[in-house]
């Protein structure tokens, strides 16, 4: 790729994906950051409560939200238990957007998922960097310059040395909670079998499309908007109500099975 054809891409916007919430002044640091060096690049929060120390769950979900990401993006993630170890730091191109972050698993499945990618670890380092807050001291500086089309010091890595292949496609267990109490999976709801439900809470569910179809009070699971499995009640929370956590594993069970029994496997 030419220096002017790498301008024209990678030009549009900075999406900021973290575990650090909105409370504090994480955010807004690395905001102060991005807009010193490239003032004109729109910076989107995409989300700010990502899984707080989980790499693994954040890059299931961060996977997800990708489709909506347009051709140009450069993706600011920064989920870093980590920082201040040994760990990389990242770069990956994949699909033409750039990623960049901690090399702790975050974007394992953006590189699974993608047609094609190539990962550098970053050797460009500032001239003051802190031991706790690299989101703010090296990732933000990296996918600014890389938003207006420059190229700090990078080092390709091979595949191998960055991905993560014990990892399943398709993650059972809860990701994400959101405030409705709403509990996302690791599963992908295009992947699921025909006709399927999903036990969670020891709760055998079954599918709906809109929270609509489902009766007040009813737990069930649906394809949300990012396309993961999504378990839900109706005008209720499902965490709470299925006592479901981070983490919780849930299983794909055949409801027509299931029926013929009548019990839960």
């Amino acid at each position: 790729m030419t220096e002017s054809e790498f301008r024209a891409i990678f030009k549009d916007m900075i999406l900021l994906f973290t575990d650090f919430g909105l409370q504090g002044p994480y955010v807004g640091q690395m905001k102060t950051v991005l807009a010193a060096i490239e003032p004109n690049m729109p910076v989107i929060d995409l989300m700010h409560d990502a899984p707080v120390f989980d790499s693994k769950a954040a890059a299931y979900l961060l996977a997800s939200l990708v489709a909506e990401m347009p051709q140009g993006a450069v993706v600011l993630a920064v989920v870093d238990p980590g920082v201040g170890s040994q760990r990389r730091a990242l770069a990956v191109e994949a699909d033409g957007r750039w990623y960049v972050g901690p090399d702790n698993g975050l974007f394992e499945l953006v590189m699974r998922r993608s047609r094609r990618f190539q990962a550098y670890e970053i050797a460009w380092c500032p001239a003051k960097l802190s031991a706790s807050f690299h989101g703010r001291d090296l990732f933000a500086p990296v996918a600014a310059r890389l938003s207006r089309g420059d190229r700090p010091d990078m080092l390709p890595l091979a595949q191998e040395e960055v991905r993560r292949p014990e990892w399943p496609d398709d993650w059972a267990v809860a990701i994400y909670l959101d405030r409705f109490g709403n509990v996302m999976t690791g599963l992908r709801a295009s992947q699921m079998p025909a006709g399927a439900c999903i036990l969670a809470g020891g709760r055998l569910l079954k599918t709906r499309r809109t929270f609509f179809e489902a009766e007040p009070g009813e737990a069930f699971w649906y394809s949300n908007s990012c396309g993961l499995v999504e378990i839900a009640v109706n005008q209720g929370d499902a965490s709470e109500i299925l006592s479901l956590v981070l983490g919780s594993p849930v299983q794909v069970i055949p409801c027509v099975e299931s029926a013929k029994t009548g019990r839960i496997p």
